[in-house]
């Protein structure tokens, strides 16, 4: 695996800057991977064969991505975001799971990580560095039952909306009164159609 340096530079110029954010997804990820005996997950060996499910849609999920090589266009970085700093990192090849979180008390602990820095946010990401994994994060086995439509590969499904025309991948459409629909014209969606 990449020295921690390495992977901090890598997300730091994917997502444009450096924050604790950033910080605290690098040790997030490399203490997941590490978790379910991962060592280098951009191999050819392990990255069809990780999952991550990131449970929150801010600077750490980029880091994730990053350090892991999981991506949403893989099919391999899910993001279910419950506004918690937290990843569960799957080996699909033992089914070992386990969920990372961020302890909330670390925010606290950073003056004693990096004193000398007045700069709250800086104190953050200078500490989040250095600070042990066991003050920093807490680790949960956990079970993940992933259905076959939402693992990585080739769709395993594709049929057209009766009602727009839009074809829907992976058994995500929607049957009512045996009519088969895209979620938007089944529930309403983030967007409005024209008509």
């Amino acid at each position: 695996m990449k020295s921690l340096e390495e992977h901090l530079a890598e997300t730091a110029a994917f997502h444009g800057g450096d924050c604790p954010g950033q910080t605290l997804g690098v040790r997030l990820a490399r203490a997941g991977l590490q978790q379910i005996g991962i060592d280098d997950p951009l191999s050819d060996r392990w990255r069809k064969n990780i999952m991550v499910y990131v449970e929150i849609d801010r600077c750490a999920a980029d880091a994730l991505m990053i350090v892991t090589g999981c991506r949403v266009g893989k099919r391999t970085l899910k993001i279910v975001d419950y506004g918690i700093m937290a990843a569960t990192f799957i080996n699909l090849k033992t089914g070992r799971a386990v969920r990372v979180i961020a302890r909330e008390e670390a925010r606290s602990l950073a003056p004693k990580y990096a004193p000398e820095e007045t700069n709250k946010y800086e104190q953050q990401r200078q500490a989040y560095r250095v600070m042990p994994d066991e003050e920093l994060l807490s680790f949960e086995e956990v079970k993940v039952t992933i259905p076959p439509e939402d693992l990585p590969g080739s769709p395993i499904s594709r049929v057209a909306c009766e009602r727009c025309g839009d074809h829907v991948v992976d058994m995500r459409e929607v049957k009512i009164d045996g009519v088969t629909l895209c979620r938007p014209c089944a529930r309403g969606g983030y967007f409005a159609r024209g008509d």
